[in-house]
This record gives C-alpha cells, sequence and structure tokens, in this order.
C-alpha cells in the first residue's frame, strides 16, 4: 500500500524510516551517508531535514507498506525557484535491502510521479550513483542522463570518490 505521509504519521513511521535508512546505507547505497552511521544518525535526518518540509508542505513524502511496517519511502520536492515552477526533484527513494525485487521502488516512483503531475511539475530531476543499480531502474522508467559528474560521491564503505549520473524525466 502506498501512501503519503502527513506530519501527524511521524510517530507509526520513524522507526520505520530510519531503519531503512540504516539498512541501505549498510548494504551500500549513496544516499548522502558514509559509515559508520547509528540508529540515532538515521532518525536525526528525518526529524530534521525531512519531517520539517512534510510539516511545511515543502515536499512530499511517500511510503509503500506491508500490514506491520514500512518497506520503502522517496520524497517529491518541488523546486522553489521562481523560474522553475514545472520541476521537482526526486529523493531518496529506499527500499529496505530484505524487500528488493518486488515492484515496490516502481510503485513509489508511479505514486510519485502521479503527484508530480497534479502539482504541474512536468520535469523531473535525480541524481544517482553511476555504479548503482538504480541507474538502470531509472532507465526503465523513462528517465534520461544528463550528464554524469567524477568524484562527485563519496563511497559510503571507505574513501574512494565516485561518479555520480543526474538524470531527468519529462512527464508530458
Amino acid at each position: 500500500m502506498i501512501e503519503r505521509l502527513t506530519s501527524s504519521d511521524l510517530d507509526g513511521a520513524l522507526d520505520d524510516l530510519a531503519g531503512i535508512l540504516q539498512a541501505c546505507v549498510h548494504d551500500g547505497a549513496s544516499v548522502g551517508f558514509i559509515l559508520p552511521f547509528p540508529p540515532e544518525q538515521a532518525r536525526a535526518y528525518w526529524l530534521n531535514h525531512v519531517w520539517s518540509g512534510v510539516a511545511e508542505n515543502e515536499l512530499d513524502l511517500f511510503v509503500v507498506r506491508n500490514a506491520q511496517h514500512v518497506l520503502g519511502t522517496v520524497q517529491l520536492i518541488p523546486a522553489k525557484m521562481p523560474n522553475q515552477p514545472h520541476r521537482a526533484d526526486v529523493a531518496k527513494l529506499l527500499v529496505h535491502p530484505n524487500a528488493r525485487r518486488q515492484g515496490l521502488g516502481r510503485a513509489l516512483m508511479a505514486a510519485l510521479e502521479e503527484r508530480a503531475a497534479q502539482l504541474g511539475r512536468n520535469v523531473l530531476v535525480l541524481d544517482t550513483r553511476s555504479s548503482d543499480p538504480s541507474l538502470r531502474l531509472y532507465q526503465s522508467l523513462g528517465f534520461q542522463i544528463a550528464g554524469e559528474i567524477p568524484n562527485y560521491c563519496r563511497n559510503p564503505f571507505d574513501a574512494r570518490l565516485e561518479p555520480t549520473t543526474f538524470m531527468y524525466k519529462n512527464l508530458h
């Protein structure tokens, strides 16, 4: 079940969201964090960086759940600049490693695209580490490669710098 969370949903989702983020980073996802990555840092990310955006309607936070837990999440962040009312960023598509290969990432992205269209945001932009499997997922969803920047992000396990691919999708 896909749902868009509101600020009143924090208590029921925070532990699951922190667990997903921590599991993904420990599995090698390049989503802005490096090891060691303790649970309190994962909780702090959601509380300090995401939840205020949800509360202030600056971003939409989608989750996919089973009967017991949140299994995945993604964020839609509409551009704020006056010359970009048609654009939004896609951020932190995360599916718990134990729940992958079930179409949850695709379902989250479909919900995100539907919401973007509702908001009149017809250009979506994202970035992903060039070696991540998510690159193929995004391409299969119609995202186009805009370019690659070498040495853009640090590997979560060691000090090695890696390239990041920037992508976009026109929803027209």
